[in-house]
């Protein structure tokens, strides 16, 4: 089977480096010429861990190719995936779906034979509708049988690629029996492993994504509050978190207390799930305060690192080390990441912030023109008043204590992520603050 995939970007990559890795013919489309001519040379756009080699065996291989040319790309496919992306829409918060919808027009007047269209994009309930529509009235839909699907995308930052190929589930939604067909067969090698294919209508599929990191958001959220109760009554919220996980209708799974959520998916897709809502007078309250709440967590941890230096007052002059600027380990992506506005309030409050990240730096330096980057943790410590972690990388969960205590001006450790004991860290004769373990 040929695949088309439109968008190189971090979905479009990853979905048609493991459509090529199934078997499948897959062509990967972009409009910008810098980024093909990288992807030929072997060159990542994005940082995902075993994507460099995903993709160089299937290119060797001759299952994965790339093109600027969307007529040349979609010709003879029969699947078409959009997977361009969908920002929040500045002014108003929605998804912007011009991106999605110019691929659909562009689509329709090139097709040149029966096919199905799936958008792998993000988009909100009802976009299937208009990409079917522009379809329609671009003739494609009078001269060859084409099917509109939603094929909504849950893959994790960092572990994407095992995401893609070991699903919790497979959500297609699809309103004729052509569309499914099809889809069943583009997925054949995962229903062969038995990961469950779940076949909705095209409006379910597309809701069933932002309920999806909707309620993840709300349980980051809701640990994040309990961490704040916890801290004022002397609890400890990893205790709180294994007590309530451990209840199979709950589950243990994004109930880590920390510094708030960010990345390219849950703040934008809570956002565009509360103007939805809003459009169709269905309020979701749950939702709208799990984003003012997580909003305001942000800058709190920042006003946390303070309160452990002394205040406002005292912290005026003197230097963190900021141990990690992604969103999440095993990911370059600064997209909203908490470390912005952590890193602003220690900045706005005249503090000196130095920043180390195993993969973000480059992409943090615009974002965070006033945070100086360095090229190792130790570096970022030296002559320190405070170490705040901040991203859970691997490399800062060994940190050499001795060195550190010897290298920084003051033995303070704010662990943003709870990654170490307490008593550890205690032990090595440092001050040591967390989250939710008062």
């Amino acid at each position: 089977m040929k695949i088309a995939m439109v968008g190189s970007g971090y979905v479009g990559l990853v979905s048609g480096a493991c459509f090529a890795d199934f078997g499948h013919d897959v062509v990967c489309i972009d409009k910008d010429q810098s980024k093909i001519d990288r992807l030929h040379d072997g060159v990542m756009p994005i940082y995902e861990p075993g994507l460099a080699e995903l993709v160089g065996s299937n290119v060797k291989a001759g299952r994965l190719s790339f093109t600027t040319s969307l007529a040349e790309g979609i010709k003879d496919a029969s699947a078409i995936f959009i997977a361009v992306g969908t920002p929040s829409r500045r002014g108003d918060g929605h998804a912007d779906l011009s991106f999605v919808y110019a691929v659909a027009k562009e689509v329709g007047e090139a097709l040149a034979n029966d096919a199905v269209v799936v958008t792998k994009s993000t988009v909100p309930v009802t976009t299937g509708d208009e990409v079917e529509r522009i379809l329609r009235e671009a003739g494609a839909m009078d001269r060859h049988q084409v099917s509109v699907v939603s094929n909504p995308e849950f893959l994790r930052e960092g572990a994407a690629i095992g995401d893609f190929k070991r699903p919790d589930r497979i959500v297609i939604g699809a309103e004729d029996d052509f569309g499914r067909e099809v889809m069943r067969e583009v997925y054949r090698p995962l229903f062969l492993n038995e990961s469950p294919i779940l076949f909705t209508s095209r409006r379910s599929a597309e809701l069933i994504k932002y309920a999806a990191n909707a309620f993840l958001a709300t349980k980051i959220t809701f640990i994040n509050e309990m961490a704040d109760l916890c801290e004022k009554v002397g609890a400890n919220v990893q205790d709180v978190a294994r007590g309530i996980g451990s209840d199979g209708r709950i589950g243990p799974k994004f109930l880590n207390a920390g510094p708030g959520y960010g990345g390219s998916c849950f703040p934008k897709d809570t956002l565009a799930l509360l103007k939805t809502a809003e459009d169709y007078e269905s309020p979701v309250r749950i939702v709208e305060a799990v984003v003012k709440t997580n909003d305001h967590r942000k800058r709190a941890m920042g006003r946390k690192v303070l309160d452990a230096l002394g205040g406002m007052d005292a912290a005026r002059g003197k230097k963190v080390a900021m141990l990690g600027v992604t969103f999440k380990p095993n990911t370059d992506d600064m997209r909203d990441s908490p470390a912005i506005a952590i890193a602003q309030t220690l900045v706005d409050a005249g503090v000196q912030v130095a920043a180390y990240d195993p993969e973000g730096m480059e992409q943090a330096k615009p974002l965070m023109p006033e945070v100086e980057m360095v090229d190792s943790p130790y570096t970022a410590i030296e002559g320190a008043d405070a170490v705040a972690i901040v991203t859970e990388w691997d490399a800062f969960r060994a940190l050499d204590l001795a060195r550190v205590k010897e290298l920084a001006k003051a033995p303070l450790m704010v662990d943003l992520r709870n990654i170490y004991k307490p008593e550890d860290v205690r032990a090595a004769g440092f001050e040591y603050s967390s989250v939710g373990r008062g």
